[in-house]
């Protein structure tokens, strides 16, 4: 069967990566694809991102199975767009996505059935804003209600840290960000403490199926310094998520969630990520909600899974996963995120990539952005590259992973050098 994959960075290419692999997938598209994708045979871009495009496209070429990546697409309602013309598609309606795309959306759902979260407040007004940061102090955190390819939070340490944030936020709205009503708006909510993980799971509208644990360093520098990012690196499995932390966060959030949908008339379908705070006691907060799978945490838990996945996105889209098991490689993943110079802010594009390596069954270098310029791999985002390896110990993964890290070059390249010390800690 033809398949497609509706994305353009990491986590697509890696789903992509995986798709091919399966002896159901006779073609996989990816759009719009990056330099990674264009340069695999198995794989082969489309250069369509508009959603009405894309939907006639996958239909003028018999797509029995799309799959949607990033948070945009599905924001703009693809997979209603899909759905309206009979095409199988595996992701949440605009009207679910909205647990992505409108924090203030996301927190009164919580809010209103009673999924753990942190305490909080929504603005539109500055002086408001500042008032409750008066009143509740620092730490505390700031969060632009929208999209904001994961840039739009910041924890703030002292009360004039988070005074700059809303009015970065709300008065400048560098970020571009507005909410379903239209406009900037903030929600700022009590800072929790313990350890952030990574809960993906798989919906089919009723049924949940987890995926294997994991964990993301979000901070741009070593020792979680800097300014927070999509995600610097990531492994799994997450030794943080022990047996009984999976268990609660499945009974307190998970299912919950999955139900109020339900309730709401909204039925979940596709990947749900739920950002978890794990306290000392093994109490866990929902930090925020995800409508696709994490980046860069997507990249090792491919490398991990086993299964055929394009049978596991069948039985998602037919209401079936609870017939579905998954099968995972017992080794560790880790990857590591190589970013371009000015990254998180000001990324720098332009830069050619030298060094990279082959493709390898235990390591693989995953695409985000990058480009094709005639023969030459270039940078055109912000994430550039993630270095992916599988082995016996995070130890072993660490050093495996930074020994192909040192072979890639290009001009103001970023990488953190302790991805996995959390779990090594652990």
């Amino acid at each position: 069967m033809k398949i497609l994959v509706i994305g353009g960075g990491g986590r697509e290419h890696a789903l992509a990566w995986k798709l091919k692999q399966s002896p159901k997938a006779s073609q996989v598209f990816v759009a719009p694809g990056n330099a990674g994708t264009a340069r695999d045979s198995g794989l082969k871009n489309v250069p369509i991102t508009d959603v009405v495009a894309l939907r006639e496209w996958a239909q003028a070429n018999a797509i029995a199975l799309t799959v949607v990546g990033p948070e945009a697409p599905l924001a703009a309602g693809v997979v209603d767009e899909f759905r309206a013309h009979g095409l199988r598609v595996f992701g949440p309606t605009k009207a679910a996505a909205q647990l992505e795309s409108s924090k203030a959306f996301s927190k009164a759902f919580m809010l209103r059935h009673g999924i753990p979260t942190a305490a909080y407040d929504s603005f539109t007004d500055a002086a408001q804003a500042h008032a409750y940061i008066d009143r509740m102090g620092a730490p505390i955190v700031v969060k632009a209600d929208g999209l904001a390819a994961g840039k739009g939070v910041v924890v703030a340490m002292t009360a004039a840290e988070a005074h700059e944030a809303v009015d970065f936020m709300l008065l400048d709205n560098t970020l571009g960000v507005s909410h379903n009503a239209g406009g900037a708006r903030v929600v700022i909510e009590e800072f929790l403490q313990g350890e952030e993980a990574s809960f993906i799971v798989l919906c089919d509208g009723k049924n949940v199926l987890a995926l294997a644990t994991s964990q993301d360093h979000k901070r741009l520098q070593d020792g979680d310094q800097g300014p927070n990012t999509g995600g610097m690196g990531a492994y799994s499995p997450a030794p943080v998520v022990t047996p009984d932390v999976h268990a609660r966060a499945m009974r307190e959030i998970i299912l919950p969630t999955i139900r109020g949908m339900e309730k709401d008339g909204i039925p979940y379908t596709g990947f749900l990520y739920a950002g978890l705070m794990i306290s000392p006691d093994g109490a866990v907060k929902t930090l925020e909600f995800n409508c696709r799978m994490g980046d860069p945490e997507t990249q090792p838990i491919m490398m991990r899974l086993k299964s055929d996945l394009v049978d596991v996105m069948l039985a998602a889209t037919s209401l079936e996963l609870d017939k579905t098991e998954l099968d995972w490689d017992r080794r560790t993943a880790l990857g590591v995120v190589l970013a371009a110079h000015g990254y998180p802010m000001n990324p720098r594009k332009g830069d050619t990539i030298t060094g990279l390596p082959a493709d390898a069954d235990d390591a693989m270098v995953f695409h985000a952005g990058t480009q094709l310029d005639g023969d030459a791999v270039k940078v055109s985002g912000g994430r550039v590259l993630c270095v992916t390896v599988l082995a016996d110990s995070v130890k072993v993964g660490q050093q495996r992973a930074y020994d192909v890290t040192r072979g890639i070059h290009f001009d103001g390249m970023q990488f953190r050098r302790d991805i996995g010390s959390r779990a090594l800690k652990s």
